[in-house]
C-alpha cells in the first residue's frame, strides 16, 4: 500500500473518531442535569417509602 494513501486513511479515521468522541461528550453533558433530578426524586421517594413503612413506636405504659 502506498504510504500516502495509508496516511490519508489514518487521518480520515482519526477525524471520524474525534467527531464521534465530541458527539458522545455533548450527549453526556446534555443528559447530566436530568440525571441529577432523577437521582434526587428517586432518593426522595425512598425516604417517603421508608417513613410510610416504618411502624411508629408503641407508647410505654408506666
Amino acid at each position: 500500500m502506498n504510504p500516502e494513501i495509508h496516511l490519508a486513511a489514518h487521518h480520515l479515521r482519526a477525524a471520524e473518531l474525534r467527531a464521534e468522541a465530541d458527539a458522545h461528550r455533548l450527549a453526556l453533558a446534555a443528559r447530566r442535569p436530568a440525571q441529577d433530578l432523577r437521582t434526587r426524586v428517586g432518593w426522595t421517594l425512598v425516604e417517603v417509602g421508608l417513613r410510610l413503612a416504618s411502624v411508629p413506636p408503641k407508647p410505654q405504659i408506666a
